[in-house]
């Protein structure tokens, strides 16, 4: 029985370490492997933070928790007696409103409308009692959903035809309430007003715009607006779309109005725009002062040459009725004359002339001849032009027979009643209309009738020299206009 428990325990002893060495050897494989795979070693715990460290922190999220609650209680406050309904001051004075614009964007302008855009931001101040507070806040701010818990002056704009107020992302309108009862009210908003553009003197015209606002409801006994030392903030780095125009100023003006719902006080603005001069003068001025000129240069042209003169005067006359019909093409329907008009309506007049002169030379020179080849008895030339023995010999007649077409046509250059000596000898020669007879008195209309004794005392105009005439006087009458025009349109 020794034996086997000896034997018995033997076995134990040698079975024990073979199973309790790897076992070891895996655990402690177990863990270098993790060390190396798994990532890094577990690192020490964290210092433990100190009650001071902690204390700021809580004392910091307990004041904005007690701020919000106190802020609250200061609107609930306010606003638990606060009728909207009722002005400031009701039953005791008048409420006093101060306004202050500033303007965005001006622009554009539309004359056959007669009206302008602007874009402006507008504020208005007074003072509430009844929204005085005490506390440690200077102000709130109330956006543009809150407007509607306060009683703010209804203000509108009485020469508008338009009003668009701005609501993206949120109504662009703002209230901030001082704790003294202060009030200030902001909108931003865009305007389409009428302006009644005055176009005399177009295009070297001005022009005032205005912007008159009052209240709608209340008379100046209730709502009293006023200015704080007129400022008008105007934000020049803005684009604004005035394209013609240039802005030179800005003025106001205060003045109460009477209706039948009582006296109003109105204040206007008044934006002072002046027309820029490039635009019309490349488009109207310069084309109608080429045409003019353009015609003149029938007066270069033979007076044979009918077709290319009749041509060239018409085509004139034709560009300027286009060009005056094109600069009222966007232009509101005056029943007045501008500038521009009166500048294309004398062009049109020395185109008008230009071609009415060919026709009176033509008329002059060529109705009164005779028809070409038959015989043509006339006096025979002398070296010397003395008409005296033509009276004392008058029973010698001599007469050559003349069958060429341009000695004809001399003839008939000299024939053509011219003078009046010539007239007197040949008294069987039938009367004339008296417009005939007053361009015989002081006309000549052949070409040799220089230094004749008929027009001495008189007024002497060579008929075929009135080409020569116009190329002088056509252009320095339109000369000494245009420094009259000019020097009475930029002077007015």
């Amino acid at each position: 029985m020794s034996t086997k428990v000896l034997l018995i325990l033997l076995g134990a002893l040698v079975i024990l370490p073979c199973i309790e060495g790897p076992q070891v050897e895996s655990e402690e494989g177990s863990s270098a492997s993790d060390d190396e795979v798994y990532g890094p070693k577990p690192q020490p715990p964290e210092k433990e933070l100190s009650s001071e460290e902690i204390k700021p922190t809580a004392v910091g999220t307990h004041e904005k928790l007690g701020k919000m609650p106190t802020a609250t209680e200061i609107l609930d406050g306010i606003f638990r007696n606060y009728d909207y309904r009722l002005r400031p001051g009701i039953g005791e004075r008048p409420t006093v409103v101060t306004v202050e614009l500033s303007v965005n964007t001006l622009g554009p302008l539309s004359v056959m409308d007669m009206e302008y855009t602007i874009d402006i931001t507008f504020y208005q101040t007074w003072y509430d009692e009844r929204l005085r507070f005490n506390g440690s806040f200077e102000s709130f701010v109330l956006s543009g959903n809150l407007v509607s818990l306060l009683w703010v002056p209804d203000t509108f704009f009485r020469n508008s035809k338009r009003t668009h107020e701005h609501s993206i992302t949120m109504p662009n309108q703002m209230v901030r309430i001082h704790k003294d009862g202060k009030v200030l009210y902001t909108i931003r908003m865009t305007i389409e007003a009428g302006c009644s553009f005055y176009m005399l003197k177009f295009p070297m015209d001005s022009h005032s715009c205005p912007l008159s606002f009052s209240s709608f409801s209340y008379p100046k006994n209730d709502l009293i607006y006023e200015w704080d030392n007129f400022t008008l903030k105007i934000n020049e780095n803005n684009s604004w779309k005035l394209f013609q125009f240039d802005f030179t100023g800005v003025s106001n003006t205060t003045e109460t109005v009477t209706t039948l719902a009582g006296d109003f006080i109105v204040m206007t603005l008044y934006f002072n725009v002046s027309r820029r001069f490039g635009f019309v003068a490349f488009h109207n001025y310069v084309p109608s002062s080429v045409t003019t000129m353009v015609s003149w240069i029938s007066f270069w042209i033979k007076k044979e040459s009918a077709p290319a003169r009749t041509s060239l005067g018409i085509t004139s006359v034709l560009t300027m009725t286009t060009l005056g019909m094109f600069s009222r093409k966007n232009f509101p329907r005056v029943s007045y004359i501008t500038a521009l008009d009166f500048y294309i309506t004398v062009c049109f007049v020395f185109c008008f002339c230009a071609l009415m002169e060919f026709a009176v030379l033509n008329f002059l020179t060529y109705n009164r001849t005779a028809p070409r080849g038959s015989p043509i008895l006339r006096h025979p030339r002398a070296p010397i032009r003395v008409r005296i023995p033509v009276i004392e010999h008058p029973e010698a007649f001599v007469c050559d027979v003349e069958d060429s077409e341009e000695e004809a046509g001399e003839s008939e250059e000299d024939e053509g009643p011219s003078c009046p000596a010539q007239q007197a000898a040949r008294p069987g020669r039938p009367r004339r209309s008296l417009c005939s007879r007053w361009c015989d008195k002081y006309c000549c209309m052949v070409p040799t009738c220089d230094a004749s004794s008929w027009q001495q005392g008189r007024l002497f105009i060579h008929i075929y020299r009135l080409d020569n005439y116009s190329r002088v006087i056509f252009p320095v009458t339109f000369f000494f206009f245009n420094v009259i025009y000019w020097f009475v349109c930029l002077n007015l």
